[in-house]
């Protein structure tokens, strides 16, 4: 049986495999029923672990064992095998999710926060920047961003990118609306955007940015991210961004956008 590599890579991704169970499981396709020693041959995979790989495949759904002697193993259905390991997916994240909730207010946080605060103060203003690295990370920092702020957010941002961020932030939009938290959202207003600029009038002041192409965000003009590429010629996957506490370049650059805020169309709620 010869199986490309990159093919291989793929489903160890796609199924959380491992290098043997993955050559496993593709040599039983290729043959529907095989035994252990048959398959280690076919798959290139050693006589002692051929055992231990197929155990642990069974109970991930992707095989089974059929009865009978030499033991003999038969491959589920693929189509099948991806309702399972679904479900088993579901169930293994529903479970670490109830495990994290779990450690609110417990003795093992509370001692991760005071090695947090113990180990900032070391750390030098310089200190507090990053690269971000694709999209989902980028979104995934700028919504922890978001999530601290006290006094004031300014977003800058695509279309396109309007439309995504809202999707990602708008339940701490609506939670910043509550705490009195002032959001101003400056974009390139397209015809598709129309629901979202709707929406997120509910809980920002919108208003439309066309002269100016650019995506950043400002968090109580403290904490800067902005992106490097437009996001209209870079896939997401090689999208980066730069997030910066700097209080005082922050301030000024805040300083410079309420200038261009102020000769902004309004966009009406």
């Amino acid at each position: 049986m010869i199986v490309k590599e990159e093919f291989l890579n793929n489903l160890r991704q796609l199924f959380a495999l491992n290098l043997y169970e993955v050559r496993i499981w593709t040599a039983l396709l290729s043959r529907g029923v095989s035994t252990a020693g048959e398959l280690s041959d076919i798959g290139n995979v050693p006589r002692s672990r051929a055992y231990d790989v197929l155990e642990s495949l069974e109970k991930k759904g992707f095989v089974v064992m059929k009865l009978g002697k030499p033991i003999k193993y038969i491959a589920v259905e693929p189509g099948e095998v991806v309702e399972r390991a679904k479900k088993l997916l579901v169930q293994v994240a529903n479970m670490k999710v109830k495990k994290l909730g779990a450690l609110k207010g417990t003795d093992v946080l509370n001692e991760l926060t005071m090695l947090h605060k113990q180990g900032i103060q070391f750390v030098e203003p310089t200190d507090l920047s990053g690269a971000l690295k694709g999209r989902h990370n980028v979104y995934t920092h700028l919504e922890t961003m978001v999530k601290a702020a006290e006094k004031s957010v300014v977003l800058v941002t695509s279309a396109k990118g309007l439309m995504r961020k809202f999707e990602v932030l708008r339940p701490e939009f609506e939670k910043l609306k509550k705490k009195g938290v002032e959001i101003k959202v400056a974009a390139s207003l397209g015809k598709d955007g129309g629901n979202v600029v709707k929406e997120l009038t509910k809980y920002a002041d919108v208003r439309t940015l066309n002269d100016i192409n650019a995506r950043f965000a400002i968090v109580d003009s403290k904490d800067l991210m902005f992106m490097v590429m437009d996001d209209n010629e870079v896939h997401p996957t090689y999208d980066v961004g730069v997030w910066v506490n700097t209080p005082y370049f922050a301030k000024a650059l805040n300083g410079m956008f309420d200038l261009i805020w102020k000769g902004l169309p309004e966009t009406k709620k």
